[in-house]
């Protein structure tokens, strides 16, 4: 077999060569050769063929001697001895020698390639089946790293051929029913990049929870990267905008999460690696800086582009030479496979007590069933089907019993861990790096777990009543009325992505602050009029910032940002903070700035506060951020909206604070809406209209104060009615008045989803958008397509134009 080819560069390979050295290698190729030209960093490196792999079973008669083995487990012998069998028949004999030369030959090649002898390399399995191109073989075989020296680097090799029968890709091909096909494996050698210095870790071209495409989000951790793969470690994560990565000028990076990173993989003594702690700095220290981070996105929307789907990579960090680098790539294969015009959701109908455990959240699903706690994979026969399985960290070991399980909970782990990976793959909704979740929930009690509260999942006691239901978007039907969405938390901004709605027309920095932030921002300015269990306090959540403020903006310019990326390029209107005095005075270090208000409801708060002596500093922060999330990171879509506004000074007072703090109406596009909640707003719209450039009625506050009503009290309830004729009465006027000075008009809040009629009565008064909670955009997208049958018959989907409505539509019309 003389003719045989052994050994080939990453330079000669290429996607088209998954026969001869499997997806990996075939993967690293076309990296090498296609996009390493083009700028992406690839280590260099070399494959062995399947072809070599073949000749070496036809050596010593290897393959009837495996095929023996194989019949043994057919027959009914223990698979961990016939794995053991067959591995020890492959190591028994050496290489054969023409393969030994040829590897030698190259990794001698490499050493001069990167200008030392006896590189340190990373030596992986790459399995192929020549007539099974959707066979998967991730992870059943091995990898070694750190490898020194040609007689380690042969070692590897030929472990890792006899890798190719550990008791798990044996059990997984029996099961898959091809035994006996031509399965090969190739050999990747590539150059080690000195990540045990600096970092490394996993990058997605899509979000990979929710498969919202529009984002690169990169996980990473200090060390080797098996760490962040195998979730031994709660990884960084970095949420990167692509739209904005096309400016230069911009910074694209709209999402930085640190996490915990107790764990680092570095070389170790004789060729091997070893697992350590990190350091408290490291813990709290970013592994990528922005432009680091920028630049990974750039490689991989580069790498999605060149093969036309969504990618999976994995990258490193070089410690000595401070260089990134792409060592893996491969096709997404969970979430780009979804149909993007269905929408699935799991709710909780029941009420939850306190969770349990808490941790990232996977899967976008419910899951329930008894706990069954395991400390190893080799209890397969005591866990139930439909069980909770919880443990410390999973491998593909697990696999067979995580695809019986209801549900997965992990103490450690992040988004790209092997838990949350294939958890993805199964359809199964995983908790992962909970930190605590194996101390904290009890073998064979019932337990619910949710991953649909955002990117928080959490575990319930019991078994919480829940339902599952899918829409089919494509159904829904065209309006020519706006229907938006009322967005909160920023984590759950992605989840709603695939909605065909019209922009956000309700984000709330109050929910981001009170969430997230968890601060009050004059605390943050102002920490010697707190007292010192409240100083400790901040000091502890602001942790890692020498600015306090610091935290503030960024936080809150993250959260903005997440929110503003989901729906881009549609409007997306953020209001500036809401909370009552009684509200703030809650937050952390909050009670020393607020006063005791009687009627807090009506006092100081909305627009009152931001030119206030009380609290300007503090609209400064709201302002630097919002400031941030446009100029700087490019989301041009945010509209910015004043809440509470009572007064034309009033307005003239805030806008010229905005305009101070680098907020000017019309420059970079900035638009300023005003709620319109307060009868005076009504009133004087257009003279309000003259100020801002749109409207949103706030219909809870507007009912309010036209009817006298506190709209928290439970004893006048029911004489709280947003479809009374005074309240109909005032939308009626305000919207054919901002329309005749060109300022358009929307509604916020829930009566639209609860009450078909009340959305018929919008369309008839013709305003030009309704936003709404994302679990009632389905229902409103049909109240209003009735509504418009009604009011425009076959030129309903004409685009709308502004025009007054007609004095018998609505529920509250006079007879």
């Amino acid at each position: 077999m003389g003719h045989v080819r052994r050994v080939i560069p990453f330079t000669q390979l290429g996607r088209g060569d998954l026969g001869r050295v499997g997806g990996k290698n075939a993967s690293l190729g076309e990296l090498t050769a296609q996009l390493a030209p083009a700028g992406v960093t690839v280590p260099p490196g070399f494959a062995t063929t399947a072809d070599a792999y073949r000749e070496l079973l036809g050596r010593y008669e290897l393959r009837i001697r495996i095929e023996e083995q194989l019949d043994r487990f057919r027959d009914g012998a223990p698979l961990e001895d016939v794995g053991a069998g067959i591995r020890s028949l492959i190591m028994a004999d050496p290489l054969p020698e023409e393969l030994r030369n040829e590897v030698t030959a190259a990794y001698e090649a490499l050493g001069r390639e990167l200008g030392r002898p006896d590189p340190e390399v990373a030596v992986r399995s790459s399995a192929t089946a020549e007539d099974l191109p959707e066979a998967s073989f991730a992870g059943q075989q091995e990898t070694y790293l750190n490898v020194c020296g040609t007689e380690r680097l042969l070692e590897a090799v030929h472990r890792c051929f006899a890798s190719l029968y550990t008791d798990r890709a044996i059990d997984y091909r029996e099961r898959m029913g091809f035994g006996r096909v031509g399965v090969a494996l190739s050999v990747g050698v590539q150059a080690m990049v000195r990540s045990d210095l600096a970092g490394a870790g996993v990058i997605f071209t899509l979000d990979p929870e929710t498969g919202f495409p529009e984002v690169v989000v990169i996980s990473a951790a200090w060390g080797l990267g098996e760490t962040v793969v195998s979730g031994q470690t709660d990884p960084d994560e970095y949420t990167v905008f692509k739209p904005s990565l096309k400016d230069p000028a911009l910074n694209p990076v709209i999402d930085v999460r640190i996490g915990a990173k107790r764990r680092k993989a570095v070389y170790a003594p004789g060729g091997l690696t070893d697992t350590v702690d990190t350091t408290a700095e490291e813990r709290d220290r970013r592994v990528l800086t922005d432009a680091e981070a920028r630049q990974l996105a750039a490689w991989a929307v580069a790498v999605e582009e060149h093969y036309g789907c969504p990618m999976d990579l994995e990258w490193a960090k070089d410690g000595m030479t401070g260089e990134l680098a792409v060592v893996q790539a491969r096709p997404e294969t969970v979430q780009s496979r979804r149909r993007a015009t269905t929408l699935r959701r799991c709710r909780l109908t029941g009420m939850p007590g306190e969770p349990l455990a808490e941790g990232i959240a996977v899967g976008e699903a419910i899951g329930a069933g008894p706990v069954c706690r395991l400390d190893t994979p080799v209890d397969l026969d005591r866990f139930p089907a439909g069980g909770v399985l919880v443990t410390s960290i999973t491998d593909p070991d697990w696999e067979p019993i995580m695809k019986r399980a209801a549900a997965i909970v992990t103490d450690h782990g992040g988004r790209t861990s092997h838990a949350a990976i294939v958890s993805r793959e199964l359809g199964v909704p995983a908790v992962v790096g909970t930190g605590n979740a194996t101390e904290a929930l009890c073998d064979g009690v019932p337990v619910t777990v949710s991953c649909t509260e955002g990117n928080r999942g959490r575990v319930y006691a019991g078994l919480v009543p829940h339902e599952e239901t899918e829409t089919d978007l494509a159904a829904l039907p065209a309006t020519r009325t706006r229907v938006m969405l009322n967005l909160a938390d920023p984590s759950a901004a992605f989840r709603w992505w695939r909605l065909p709605a019209d922009g956000v027309g309700l984000a709330r920095l109050e929910f981001i602050v009170a969430h997230q932030l968890k601060v009050h921002p004059m605390a943050l300015l102002h920490p010697e009029r707190l007292d010192a269990a409240d100083r400790c306090a901040v000091d502890q959540l602001t942790e890692g910032y020498l600015d306090r403020t610091a935290y503030f903006t960024d936080r809150l310019a993250y959260g903005v940002a997440r929110i503003a990326a989901s729906r881009w390029p549609d409007p997306v209107i953020v209001r500036t903070s809401d909370f009552k005095t009684n509200e703030y005075a809650r937050l952390l270090g909050g009670r020393p700035f607020e006063p005791v208000e009687a009627n807090p409801m009506i006092g100081w708060r909305g627009a009152s506060r931001y030119y206030s002596e009380g609290y300007r500093e503090g609209f400064a922060l709201e302002c630097r951020a919002l400031r941030r999330v446009r100029d700087e990171m490019g989301l041009t879509n945010v509209i910015i909206m004043i809440p509470f506004c009572r007064t034309l000074l009033e307005a003239d007072k805030v806008l010229d604070v905005m305009a101070a703090e680098g907020l000017r109406r019309g420059e970079n596009g900035l638009k300023v809406y005003v709620m319109a909640e307060i009868p005076a707003n009504v009133l004087l719209a257009q003279d309000f209209g003259e100020r801002f450039d749109g409207f949103s009625i706030g219909s809870n506050d507007l009912t309010q104060l036209t009817l006298g009503v506190d709209r928290d009290s439970e004893a006048l309830a029911d004489v709280f009615d947003e479809n009374d004729p005074a309240v109909t009465d005032l939308i009626r006027i305000l919207v054919p008045r901002a329309q005749a000075v060109g300022r358009p008009v929307g509604l916020c809040g829930q009566r639209p989803s609860d009450d078909p009629a009340f959305a018929a009565f919008l369309v008839g008064v013709g305003i030009d958008s309704v936003s709404v909670a994302p679990d009632s955009f389905p229902a409103v997208k049909q109240h209003v397509a009735a509504g418009e049958e009604r009011r425009y018959g076959e030129g309903r989907l004409v685009p709308a134009r502004h025009r007054p409505a007609q004095a018998d539509e609505g529920p509250s019309a006079r007879q």
